[in-house]
């Protein structure tokens, strides 16, 4: 049952605009009632929720705001980001409801969003431009973070002593050290993430801006090569830093093969297709128990995907690309994308993933979400290909077409926006009910227009301690969400379901396009 609260309800700012918060959706504890939804018809609106989940971005940003900012709550931060060390460093995102840039994570959310619209940009319609500002944002740091020749700016900001404040990132006041990789001391998965998602982009500008484009990938190809020649994890190298917050535990050589098959998919040239082919076998592995966060697990890495391991992704992207070549001979791409499609199938005798009452899918380690709209993504995009290529997927005595894959996906993202046991939205601003006390400082804390006057390390406590809600509204959120048994408690002291990030919403933009596309 849900603890309802009588009380007044306060104001909430939404870009510039008040609302009561009775008016916007009130949640408390929230544990799962005994009456089941199922047997409710719901219906969603994809479009908006598509238009939402762009405009969080905004949120997220770094630098110097542009004037078509739209989030106005949002104020400049981070100026002199890189400045102690004469390289600019401004700009960029901010993971989640920290005030850190994790390149690491920020170049797969890019990576997604790149891929996002490569796929589906035409489901997007006049939120398109706002997806590829989203995009730009991105592209335009990460030129600037990889704009000395062997070096690759990795992290940006002290993460022990943001973490011990709570305040706005307008106010920042912690040490915003740099923290780059290099020859001596490599850092593979996050430098070929980066050029993965360089190259993504430059498919994505090129019928745009040909000059932009060009740049990207000149840069991708570059930062590649660096990653290639000097092998190595950031974990060794900056391993007090880096983890626990974003530890690579897969491996560096998952985001080598990655980084190779989206620099081919750009340019078409074999050099990259040959690295594929000639590094897959480093990827493949029996079941092997697995460590996520400090989580054991069973599973094979094909069945793996977010922004720490590449491997399903790696087998979905590049099934497309044999679907439509000749001559290439065997390969475990297809046989793993179809593995990888029955551990999520409830029905399949090899599903290894687990699903809440409310049919939410779950897989070990933080921030849930992430794993319902990255592996959604997934879902949609193989069935595109499935469906191009005349295939089923085989599981067992199980036959999976691509309407069961498209069905899933669009489980779990009506599961997100309120088709669950509360008929509560996950995403900030969507629906009449949505999470109120998301674990986000700037979302918090007072606005800049609100209360001009600083408010230093210690000066949120009071904030971050507080049950009401949220004073601004971080519109298109997605929270880490609800325990197995689809219970949420609205605490932001709760990161684990009360925090956003980029890598939740990334893939939830080319799901929410791709249905948006269908509905209308």
């Amino acid at each position: 049952m849900a603890h309802l609260i009588a009380a007044s309800y306060p104001s909430i700012n939404i870009s510039g605009k008040l609302c009561a918060e009775i008016s916007c959706g009130f949640t408390t504890t929230l544990s799962r009632p005994a009456i089941r939804h199922r047997h409710k018809i719901w219906s969603h609106d994809y479009g908006d929720a598509l238009n939402k989940s762009i405009l969080f971005f905004e949120g997220q940003r770094s630098g110097k705001l542009p004037s078509s900012q739209r989030m106005t709550w949002r104020k400049d931060s981070a100026l002199r980001d890189g400045y102690e060390i004469g390289v600019d460093l401004v700009g960029g995102y901010y993971d989640a409801g920290d005030n850190v840039k994790f390149n690491f994570p920020m170049a797969f959310s890019t990576t997604m969003l790149a891929w996002s619209v490569l796929e589906f940009g035409k489901g997007m319609s006049s939120d398109l431009p706002h997806a590829l500002d989203a995009i730009r944002w991105a592209t335009d740091y990460f030129l600037k973070a990889t704009s000395i020749p062997g070096f690759v700016f990795v992290q940006v900001g002290d993460p022990y002593g943001d973490h011990n404040c709570w305040e706005r990132p307008e106010d920042m006041d912690t040490p915003r050290t740099p923290f780059a990789v290099s020859k001596q001391f490599p850092g593979s998965e996050v430098s070929a993430e980066i050029a993965a998602a360089l190259a993504a982009s430059a498919m994505v500008f090129r019928p745009i801006d040909l000059k932009y484009s060009a740049r990207l990938l000149k840069r991708a190809r570059m930062v590649f090569d660096f990653a290639d020649k000097y092998q190595g994890s950031y974990n060794d190298s900056l391993g007090p830093w880096v983890c626990p917050f974003y530890c690579d535990f897969s491996g560096y050589e998952d985001e080598l093969v990655w980084g190779a098959a989206w620099l081919f998919k750009a340019t078409k040239q074999p050099i990259y297709w040959n690295y594929v082919l000639q590094n897959i076998n480093k990827l493949e592995s029996s079941a092997t128990v697995k460590y996520i966060n400090g989580v054991s697990y069973l599973g094979g890495s094909f069945a793996e995907f977010g922004w720490d391991s590449k491997h399903a992704g790696i087998n979905v992207l590049v099934s497309k690309l044999i679907m439509s070549m000749a001559g290439t001979g065997s390969t475990p791409f297809i046989s793993n994308a179809d593995k990888f499609i029955c551990t999520l199938l409830p029905e399949s005798p090899t599903v290894s993933v687990s699903y809440s009452p409310g049919g939410l899918l779950f897989k070990p380690g933080g921030s849930n979400m992430q794993h319902a709209t990255t592996l959604s993504f997934l879902l949609v995009v193989y069935a595109r290909y499935l469906k191009l290529s005349n295939r089923v997927v085989h599981c067992g005595n199980v036959v999976a077409s691509p309407a069961r894959l498209v069905k899933l996906a669009k489980g779990q993202v009506d599961y997100i926006l309120g088709s669950n046991p509360f008929g509560m939205s996950y995403m900030v601003g969507y629906g009449k009910k949505f999470p109120q006390r998301i674990h986000h400082r700037g979302s918090s804390l007072p606005s800049v227009g609100q209360h001009p006057k600083q408010i230093d390390c210690k000066g949120g406590t009071d904030y971050y301690n507080s049950k009401n809600p949220n004073l601004n509204l971080l519109i298109g959120a997605v929270v880490g969400g609800p325990d197995i048994e689809d219970s949420y408690a609205d605490f932001r002291e709760d990161f684990v379901q009360s925090e956003p990030t980029t890598y939740i919403n990334a893939p939830l933009v080319g799901v929410l396009a791709y249905f948006n596309s269908r509905s209308s």
